[in-house]
């Protein structure tokens, strides 16, 4: 159910937009308030998942109701009502973080499009924020080696700013980690944070991904759809594997990074959007770019900051901090009694050949934590770690 909160001073009005929702979608609780400060309690007290909120009105305008709930909760979207003399204040409620604004009298189907519209952002939002939850305490930089002190160095630096950043480095190296620090420690981290795999959508489904649809602009496309680059929108988006991209969805990334926009696929429509954008790659793009498959231009507009994740072989200093690190989460996990490794266990992991990095350390610690002793020591190693 998505309930929905009209403020509007007008009963006519709003006796005509509380009919059209409700009749829309038995999905829709529909509530109303009478002018702005009812509006606002209400806020404070309910949780919407959207506001259609009127711009002139007594006691409490519109934008004073915009400014009040977008620091009580920002997440809740708002579509602004706006008469004919109020346009322009209707398109500076936009820079305030309004989602959209509709004129009197409303266009039907221009408000029912906005009001799914916004409601499928909503829901994209909530979703990060639960996914964040769960995730944010999973990353975590452990390591003391000259490597990964430079990229703390690089992400204290970077992430105040809004410089988009371009990660590289081998599979399993921890790529997403940085991406996700780089977030944490931004003045965007109230905001979502959105992570596409491109390697893992097909190729005629990325740009939908991207920058979503409108009805009928595929086969499939039942209903208008926001994509990542929307709901992404006042935070960050985490392109991951961008070097998989197709030229085709290349161009429309370069598009949205010079002028702040995106259209969804079969829509003329331009979305202004306000995110900061960070990749990451394991293939050489220079080499891509040479070879026709990646655009030099968007290279050049991804990396203004460039940070290269060392293999764990390049840092074998670290294995013991991530070997403890490790062994007490996975215990956490398990619900199991924390087991210590010994000197000559820990000395044996670091002679391994890493070619899977800290994501294949990870998986033969907790190897070793289920089938070994209660110290892991160095037979144990030589029995459950080999390759």
């Amino acid at each position: 159910m998505s309930r929905i909160l009209v403020i509007e001073d007008e009963a006519a009005i709003r006796r005509v937009l509380v009919k059209i929702l409700s009749e829309e979608s038995d999905t829709y609780t529909v509530e109303e308030a009478e002018d702005g400060l009812k509006g606002i309690e209400a806020v404070k007290k309910e949780d919407y998942d959207l506001v259609l909120c009127d711009i002139k009105m007594p006691k409490m305008d519109g934008v004073e109701v915009l400014e009040a709930a977008k620091k009580i909760k920002p997440e809740i979207p708002f579509i602004m009502i706006s008469g004919h003399g109020d346009l322009d204040t209707a398109v500076n409620t936009m820079r305030l973080g309004a989602f959209d604004y509709i004129s009197k009298p409303p266009d039907l189907n221009r408000l029912l499009t906005t009001v799914r519209n916004a409601l499928d952002r909503k829901e994209l939002v909530v979703e990060n924020k639960i996914l964040k939850k769960k995730v944010s305490k999973n990353y975590e930089m452990v390591g003391e080696s000259d490597a990964i002190g430079v990229i703390k160095d690089i992400i204290e630096k970077v992430a105040p700013t809004d410089a988009r950043v371009l990660i590289t480095g081998p599979n399993g190296t921890g790529k997403e980690l940085v991406a996700h620090w780089v977030h944490e420690k931004s003045q965007r981290s109230s905001a979502a944070f959105i992570e596409v795999n491109c390697a893992a959508i097909p190729s005629e489904l990325i740009e939908s991904e991207l920058f979503g649809h409108v009805k009928g602009a595929f086969t499939s496309a039942v209903k208008d759809r926001a994509g990542k680059f929307e709901a992404a929108n006042n935070g960050t988006i985490f392109l991951d594997e961008i070097g998989d991209m197709s030229l085709s969805a290349q161009a429309k990334v370069l598009r949205a990074l010079q002028e702040s926009k995106i259209s969804r696929v079969g829509s003329d429509k331009d979305i202004k959007v306000n995110v900061r954008v960070v990749a990451a790659t394991n293939k050489n793009l220079k080499k891509e770019i040479e070879d026709g498959n990646f655009r030099e231009d968007l290279y050049h507009r991804l990396a203004v900051i460039l940070v290269k994740v060392p293999a764990l072989n390049d840092r074998r200093d670290d294995i013991p901090l991530l070997i403890r690190h490790f062994a007490s989460k996975i215990a956490s996990e398990h619900g199991t009694a924390v087991k210590t490794f010994s000197d000559k266990a820990i000395a044996l992991l670091q002679e391994y050949d890493w070619t899977g990095n800290i994501r294949e350390l990870r998986n033969v610690v907790e190897r070793l934590i289920i089938l070994g002793n209660t110290e892991v020591d160095a037979a144990d190693v030589k029995l459950f770690a080999s390759k």
